[in-house]
């Protein structure tokens, strides 16, 4: 190639780039992204005891864009008690619902735009049962896949809730709609 040539296809190369940033930008800020998960507390749907390297999930934002969620999702949030902290962790009551906490010595009912979320590992998770039912406003992903390792891949089970972590069936008051 001439010089002319390489300064045209080096032109077109930095438009191209300049227009994709805001592309970009847009699609993590709306649909979604992957995000290496830490700890413990969601073993053993992530981070199994067996294996060395942590998972990496993909963070459905879309999924999530009108704040509904259902038992068994398992959400990313804000920790309310620290902005700075990202959490992971699965949706166990919704609003309307009431939950025996872990301890098994209090029941709590779960407010209107909140929802009630525990680490599978209950014993090892900073969850509600620390800081109360959450505001689903906390809530900007749902995770919907394994996506690292290679050998993990799959999509998470929103089934895999612990029998005994179920809500506890309450009857309709006169003044709640159906």
């Amino acid at each position: 190639m001439s010089g002319g040539r390489w300064g045209l296809w080096l032109r077109r190369l930095g438009k191209n780039f300049l227009y994709s940033i805001p592309v970009t930008i847009a699609f993590l800020d709306s649909v979604g992204y992957v995000a290496k998960v830490e700890g413990i507390s969601m073993q053993p749907s992530l981070n199994p005891e067996d294996q060395k390297t942590n998972d990496y999930v993909l963070l459905n934002k879309w999924a999530i864009r009108n704040f509904k969620v259902q038992h068994g999702d398992i959400v990313a949030l804000t920790c309310p008690r620290d902005a700075d902290q990202k959490l992971i962790k699965r949706v166990i009551a919704v609003e309307g619902e009431t939950i025996r906490c872990s301890d098994r010595r209090r029941y709590v009912s779960i407010p209107m735009g909140h929802c009630w979320v525990e680490g599978d590992h209950v014993t090892h998770s900073m969850d509600s049962n620390y800081f109360g039912p959450v505001s689903t406003g906390l809530i900007f992903a749902k995770a919907s896949h394994i996506v690292w390792p290679p050998s993990r891949w799959q999509k998470l089970d929103n089934e895999a809730v612990q029998t005994d972590r179920q809500p506890i069936p309450c009857p309709r008051r006169s003044w709640e709609a159906e």
